[in-house]
């Protein structure tokens, strides 16, 4: 985390949580919401669910994502979200908390350049997306780095193993929509 970040913390520690307004594509883009996005639609519209995915406006700016990049966390809950100064920005994800970039000598990388680790599992789901669980966590292959992958595979290094994409989050222990999950919480469900 920056060092002016908790600085910030520390100045103002009760500054409120922010739900809805950051989502991180299946391709590993930061996506600004803003309130008429969110009253358009969820980020994610998952498998049998009513309604339009509303992603909002691309980040562009390089240093604003790198920024992002090196404050994005989890909470103790599987919630992920960005530390910007005093402020937890909570992060809607369409996939996974991590999107993997396959590098031509082996490596993985993060969608924020973090090093994945060691690849302890490769999940295939239903629409023949690609996961892979490393030591930083369950993340989704980018799809321009299919052709990597499927090296990998017919190489004997990944054995795919299926996977509901549905389940992921219970099982990874990761929250797709923080702000549905706040909205649950105060309905009492």
């Amino acid at each position: 985390m920056d060092e002016i970040v908790k600085a910030a913390m520390a100045k103002w520690p009760n500054v409120p949580d922010c739900h809805g307004w950051l989502g991180l594509d299946a391709r590993g883009d930061w996506f600004m919401r803003d309130d008429r996005c969110q009253r358009s639609g969820p980020f994610r519209v998952g498998p049998g669910e009513a309604g339009v995915a509303a992603k909002g406006s691309r980040l562009l700016h390089e240093a604003l994502i790198a920024f992002i990049g090196r404050n994005y966390l989890p909470d103790g809950q599987g919630q992920w979200f960005f530390q910007n100064g005093p402020q937890r920005v909570f992060v809607e994800l369409e996939a996974a908390p991590w999107v993997w970039r396959l590098q031509p000598d082996g490596r993985v990388l993060s969608h924020t350049g973090a090093p994945a680790g060691a690849v302890r599992r490769c999940l295939l789901d239903e629409a023949g997306r690609l996961y892979l669980e490393t030591d930083l966590g369950l993340g989704l292959v980018h799809t321009a780095d299919m052709a990597l992958a499927a090296d990998r595979v017919d190489k004997g290094e990944w054995v795919p193993e299926d996977v509901d994409s549905e389940q992921l989050p219970d099982r990874w222990r990761f929250v797709r929509s923080p702000q549905q999950a706040l909205a649950n919480k105060k309905a009492g469900q």
